[in-house]
């Protein structure tokens, strides 16, 4: 595992603590006839202004990807993961809409890649407007998965139990849990390794969680179907059935006493 040295976590859990009220205050601006690029511009303006760098904008899986073009994922209903950030996308009352925001800081530094400093991931499903009681206990239980992830994610435990406990959690619910994308370890980079599925690997009980590694949890829970399909801008990934989907993350550092959660929100409730 990639173990981050000291300086380098309390950089790491500084812009954690910026990116979790960046990611609050846009939350705030979730309402109908708001577009995702509202939101988008707002997040890069105040990921600037902290002193960070967007770390979505621009990005590449593969060299030969088209770069990702928005700071935050604005993904709408049965979008999963990665949707652009659109002025076309506009909300409306009874959607839900997953923000997904990540960040270098701090820019400028001297350290981590490109001098710009250390990478945080963080993300959350909001409501727009009235929503049936269904759907709210989707975006219940996909938040509640996190924080049983999170608690799995002790010194002693592997990788594997983090995706077991939420599986166990999620499954008997009858809701399905995407398996072509999972959370991962951050900090160098927006995504290093390990693998951190939401569900149950065999393969990652080699993965043994001990202090120092740093790893985004992020269940992406959908209403029925596991299946999901890439859009042709390239980015956006839906479920192939249509089905609503939540999406709720967290950035954790693993200490001798457990996790700290770096990306909490102000007034979160757990």
């Amino acid at each position: 595992m990639y173990k981050k040295k000291q300086h380098e976590l309390k950089w790491i859990e500084e812009g954690g603590k910026k990116l979790g009220e960046i990611l609050r205050q846009l939350e705030t601006m979730v309402r109908p006839g708001v577009s995702a690029w509202d939101i988008d511009q707002e997040a890069e303006k105040l990921i600037r202004a902290v002193g960070g760098v967007p770390a979505f904008k621009g990005y590449k899986a593969h060299r030969y990807d088209p770069p990702f073009p928005s700071t935050i994922c604005a993904s709408r209903n049965e979008e999963v993961v990665h949707g652009i950030a659109t002025k076309d996308k506009i909300l409306h009352d009874g959607d839900i809409f997953s923000i997904d925001i990540g960040m270098q800081y701090p820019a400028g530094c001297g350290e981590g890649k490109d001098g710009n400093g250390y990478f945080t991931d963080t993300a959350l499903t909001v409501p727009v407007g009235t929503i049936p009681e269904t759907t709210k206990q989707l975006l219940a239980v996909t938040k509640k998965a996190l924080e049983i992830g999170i608690a799995a994610a002790v010194p002693g435990n592997t990788v594997a139990e983090i995706g077991r406990a939420i599986e166990d959690y999620v499954a008997p619910q009858g809701y399905g849990i995407v398996r072509d994308l999972v959370g991962h370890g951050v900090g160098h980079a927006v995504h290093e390794d390990p693998r951190v599925p939401n569900y149950y690997e065999k393969d990652l009980e080699q993965w043994e969680i001990v202090p120092g590694v740093v790893l985004a949890l992020e269940p992406m829970i959908t209403m029925k179907g596991e299946d999901v399909e890439t859009a042709a801008d390239g980015w956006s990934i839906s479920t192939v059935d249509k089905s609503l989907s939540a999406h709720f993350e967290h950035t954790i550092i693993i200490t001798e006493e457990g996790p700290v959660v770096v990306t909490r929100r102000v007034g979160e409730k757990v």
